[in-house]
Formats: C-alpha cells, structure tokens, sequence
C-alpha cells in the first residue's frame, strides 16, 4: 500500500491502465477485451443526462463485479437514516471530542460508522447525512460502499489508507477525499483514527460557480487527485462486500477480490484534495465576507444559489479589514450548519470547540463568537493579523433542516450540556448618549 500515484484535475476524462494495452482501442465494449478482461460500466447519472452532466466510467476487470452470493442484512451499529427516533431540538448543540475505540478492541472503518444528524430520504434521493467514523483496525477481505449516496471524508486523526475499485489513496489529516455513489472501496489504518463524513443522497459534488471571482482560486481543479489503476488477482475464501442501502446495511460474499480492475477510463471516480492548497479570498477594505467565500466544494438543489449540502473551510489566511469586526458575526439562518474542528482552535470560540468535536447550529437557530472574542476583537488595535495559523476548522452545510440521532443526542455522551453558556455573559454596551 505504498505506492500512491495520481492524475490531476477535477472532473476530467481520465483514461488509466495497469497492464499496456489493457484498455480496448476505439469502442467500449468490444466483443472480446483485452487479457480476457470483462468490460463493466458505472453510471452516475442517467444514461440521458445532459452530457456536461454525464457521469460514468468503464472498467475492465479479471470478473465482473455481480459475481457474488445473495445480500443479506446485517447489524446497523449506529448507522441510521431514521431522523423521527427522537424528537427534533432547536438548541445549540456542541460535542466534544468523539471516542476513539477502546485498547484491546477490533472496531474497523464500517463497525465504527455512527450518524450524528440528517435530513431526507435516500430511497426518493434527497438529503443528507453527517456522519463520524472511528476505528483502529483495517478492512481485512471486507469493502464498502454506498447505494445511497455520495461520501466526502474528513480524517481528523490517522492517516487513512484507502484502496478503491480504481486505484489506491493515501489520505491524511488536512486532506478530504470523495467517494461517489457505488464506488467500492476499503480502508486501512495503523493508528487509531477519527474523521467526519458528508453523504450527500440527490446528485454529486463539484467546484462552486466563481462568478465576479474570475476563473482562478478557492480550489482550483488541477489540485485534485484521482488514483490510477491498480488491481489484485486474489482468491480468498470469503471477501465481505457491505451494501449501505436505503439507510440499512447489506452484506454479501464472493471468492475474490473486488478491487479486480485493470483499466477504466471516464469521468465517474473518486478523488483527494489537500485542504492546504485552497486559495483563500477575503477582504482588503472593510466589512466581513460570508463564510460562502470558503467553498471547497457543493451539491447543489433544483433552486438556483442553494445547496443541499456545502463543504466549507476556515484555513489560515491574513485578516485586513478596516473599522469591521472580524470574527465572524451573530447570525440566524435558513441554512443547517455542522461544523468540525481537524486541528487547531477555531477564530470565534478558542476554548470548548475541539479537535474531533463538532457543533450544530440548526436553522434559525441564532449562534455567534463567545465573550472573550467579542470584547477583544471589538478594543482591538486593527493592523494586518494573521488568523487561524495552525488550525483547520471547516463546515458541512445544508438547506435541509437537519434532525439529530439518538446517537448524537444520548448514546455517545459527549454532547455539551453547558454550551449555551459561553453566551450568557454577553454585556449590554447600549447607552442613548453616545451615538
């Protein structure tokens, strides 16, 4: 699992073969394919999609990938797409940081899988799921993969080995990866690890409209990485494929490898971007800019402007601004906001927002910076400032107005029952003798 290579550019047709001449010249499905291979297509999209919406790669394996027994259920854990087994909260909401597996245990990537909140339904393919996974041991002769959505992962601690049908990614804390609908796919850990998960249910993930902006910064295309193909010829006696399906968990056996594929090419495969290498745009006069300048990237709704889901990040980056306060200001909003924290300690609340933690902050649900960083940004002297160096906050949100699990409000007990109090002690500075 050493060796990682990559094409770059987001979205592109890629073309990628592991043996010379392993992909058929001039047509898709020939009648025989080269080395004996099977020729396979992934869609993801309708076959009539528009063609700058056309999603799909061919592949060409040693077997086609419905060689396999029957699926049957199997344990859910904490995974769910059931947003009525609790009733809704509006409340501002904090965690701390989320449990690493217990010494001595076996959790892998899919036993450690736990929704934290949602919106929607993945059988009519709308709406969202936060996610977080913990675990400390490797997918060994087990994938997975995702009948319902499209995955953005988040490692906030271990790096993360991750083996796919078309090759192999090595990602690391500050790095994202995505993984699309139906895309196969195993990880490997050797340390205890613990990310954050977007699963988007109504289409998939692309680079935000720039407008005014021009056509260079925030991220830019060629910085992310697809993998190259990469394949194994095994026999195993049982290799486990797990079905995420409607919500519930699926697992079927077969004598060999999926990860079989010796060529692809196409549009429809999955990719890594490095978070350090996002162009920041702020202001250089007065006034803050919506957190929206920090797009990474977006799956957009049928309403023009509006997001089932956004991925937004908060990196170092120089803070200028006349006469303005800069820490983001006191907010209400139509938009469902979860936030993480990979490293460092985030601008607007420096203390009890932690790294592996997160926060909620539901629709309309007022939120804003603490006390300590009102009073001092608001006496500070305002000079050029250097802002969020050493830290990487970042921010799933959505438009669906998004319920909390059983899970994430009991069962993982790290839900702040004080959070509301860093508000408390907000001082009334009104006096109607000084305009």
């Amino acid at each position: 699992m050493a060796d990682f290579k990559y094409m770059s550019g987001f979205g592109n047709e890629f073309t990628s073969e592991a043996l010379p001449g392993a992909l058929p010249k001039g047509q898709n499905n020939p009648q025989k394919c080269p080395y004996g291979l099977y020729a396979e297509q992934l869609s993801g999209s309708a076959f009539t999609a528009p063609r700058k919406d056309n999603m799909r790669s061919w592949l060409y394996r040693i077997r086609p990938s419905v060689v396999h027994q029957p699926f049957k259920p199997v344990a859910q854990g904490y995974l769910t797409n059931d947003w009525k087994e609790v009733d809704p909260d509006p409340n501002q909401m904090r965690w701390k940081p989320f449990d690493l597996p217990e010494k001595g245990s076996t959790v892998d990537f899919v036993k450690g899988l736990k929704t934290v909140c949602g919106a929607g339904d993945p059988c009519s393919r709308h709406g969202v799921a936060i996610h977080v996974y913990t675990c400390n041991v490797s997918m060994t002769n087990k994938c997975f993969y995702s009948s319902d959505g499209d995955l953005l992962i988040v490692p906030q601690q271990g790096t993360i080995l991750v083996t796919t049908e078309f090759g192999k990614m090595q990602v690391k804390p500050n790095e994202i990866c995505v993984i699309q609908l139906g895309i196969r796919f195993s990880i490997d850990v050797d340390q205890p690890s613990r990310g954050y998960i977007l699963e988007v249910f109504d289409g998939h993930f692309e680079l935000p409209s720039l407008g005014p902006i021009g056509a260079n910064c925030l991220a830019n295309p060629r910085d992310f990485l697809t993998p190259v193909a990469w394949y194994e010829d095994r026999d195993v006696k049982e290799f486990t494929v797990i079905s995420k399906y409607q919500g519930k968990l699926f697992a079927a056996t077969q004598k060999h490898s999926p990860f079989d594929v010796v060529a692809w090419h196409g549009n429809y495969a999955p990719y890594k971007y490095n978070l350090a290498d996002f162009i920041t745009i702020n202001t250089v006069s007065k006034d803050h800019v919506d957190p929206s300048v920090f797009t990474v990237l977006t799956c957009q709704s049928n309403k023009p402007g509006t997001a089932i889901a956004d991925f937004v990040i908060f990196p170092p980056r120089w803070g200028v601004a006349d006469d303005t306060f800069r820490p983001p200001y006191y907010h209400r909003n139509c938009m469902s906001e979860f936030m993480g924290l990979i490293l460092g300690r985030y601008e607007a609340k420096e203390g009890g927002f932690l790294p592996g933690g997160g926060s909620l902050h539901s629709m309309m649900t007022p939120h804003g910076p603490d006390r300590e960083c009102f009073e001092k940004a608001s006496n500070a002297e305002l000079k050029p400032e250097r802002v969020a160096d050493g830290t990487m906050a970042f921010m799933f949100e959505s438009s669906l107005s998004m319920t909390v699990t059983k899970w994430g409000l009991k069962t993982c007990q790290k839900l702040d029952p004080e959070y509301y109090k860093c508000w408390q002690d907000l001082q009334k500075h009104f006096d109607p003798k000084k305009p």
